[in-house]
């Protein structure tokens, strides 16, 4: 007897578990989930106006910028330059031991000495017709001939003086006091700085937008501050054939020293022509294969006659990108208000709070402080 009643207490226990579980159970099912909107920052679609461009990569490369060669044999008895300087046209780099040729001007300046002396006298006794014709002339020849050989010599030690050819900054040097060069052998690097070349390539549909004279952002990751102002000075009349391709040069004044030879630059060709563009914030855009979406956010009214934000997914057309902007071609219309952060919380229908005290500040010319 006490064994049934027990079992039939343990029943009744839980068969009142089970309808609780299912009363709350029930309860959930009929119960409507509240889900708390979404913070995000917002912009309106706005209509912008962009000038047309056309975007390269370019070379840095000096006006006029050469390695200093040496011309002839001979060992160095001079160093007159630092490493690194500036140096003006004309200014004496090294200097070669000229003493064999100081000692060979010497004796070619005596023979040229004595042959005027001799042109000299032929000539007196040529007026008192006491020598031929013949032997003037041949008097007029040897001392022609005494001076080219003394002028040669000379040449020989002008060269061996190595001057700088053009003002510029000298790089590092080549050459060590006593060393014996060979001619053609290089002794330092020297380039101007004031202007310089740059160099880049355009495809061949975009060249009859360009012309000499049109302005040229140069920019990159070396150079600080704003970008830098060059003008194209010329452009190449042939296309290259490996990539059809055409090559434009461009003309800078550096005399802020921002630029250096060699370096890799970023180049805008700035044409006169300006477009009216949809834009929004890159980081409004959903980025997918099926195709590229922004989130719109709409007002909607529920049947208490609340009003609420939601946001419908809504796929869109780009364009061009400058900056942190993005051109919309289609799919939204200026006056639109798109989220631009936040976005990868959003679903379609999904309820928003629009905060824009942390908004993401877009730009078309973005300088980040650590670039």
């Amino acid at each position: 007897m006490k064994t049934f009643l027990t079992i039939l207490g343990l029943v009744a226990l839980i068969g009142v578990i089970i309808l609780i579980k299912v009363i709350q159970i029930s309860t959930l099912i009929h119960t409507k989930a509240v889900v708390p909107p979404e913070p995000v920052s917002t912009i309106q679609v706005a209509e912008q106006t962009w000038q047309r461009s056309l975007t390269s990569v370019g070379s840095v490369s000096p006006v006029q910028g050469v390695t200093v060669p040496a011309e002839l044999d001979g060992k160095i008895v001079e160093i007159d330059f630092e490493a690194g300087s500036s140096v003006k046209a004309g200014d004496v780099l090294i200097r070669q031991d000229t003493s064999a040729e100081a000692a060979q001007l010497r004796s070619a300046e005596a023979n040229a000495e004595l042959a005027h002396v001799n042109l000299e006298r032929t000539r007196e006794l040529l007026a008192k017709a006491t020598v031929s014709q013949a032997q003037f002339d041949a008097d007029v020849a040897t001392y022609k001939q005494a001076v080219a050989a003394a002028d040669n010599i000379r040449a020989v030690i002008a060269k061996k003086t190595v001057k700088a050819p053009f003002s510029g900054q000298l790089g590092i040097r080549l050459v060590n006091l006593g060393q014996s060069l060979k001619a053609g052998d290089p002794i330092v690097s020297l380039e101007s700085l004031g202007k310089l070349f740059v160099d880049f390539y355009l495809p061949q549909e975009q060249v009859r937008s360009v012309k000499v004279g049109l302005k040229v952002a140069v920019d990159g990751d070396a150079i600080e501050g704003k970008p830098i102002e060059a003008v194209i000075t010329a452009i190449n009349p042939e296309v290259d054939t490996s990539t059809r391709n055409v090559r434009v040069q461009a003309t800078v004044d550096n005399a802020a020293g921002r630029l250096r030879p060699g370096m890799y630059v970023d180049v805008t060709v700035e044409l006169p022509q300006t477009d009216k563009v949809l834009t929004v914030p890159a980081t409004a855009v959903l980025y997918a294969p099926y195709g590229d979406t922004v989130y719109v956010v709409d007002e909607a009214k529920a049947e208490d006659g609340s009003k609420s934000l939601v946001v419908r997914q809504q796929i869109v057309r780009l364009g061009a990108r400058r900056g942190d902007f993005v051109v919309v071609l289609a799919g939204v219309k200026a006056g639109d208000t798109v989220v631009t952060s936040g976005v990868f919380r959003l679903r379609p229908g999904g309820a928003v709070m629009v905060n824009n005290a942390l908004a993401p500040d877009a730009q078309l010319a973005p300088k980040p402080a650590n670039s």
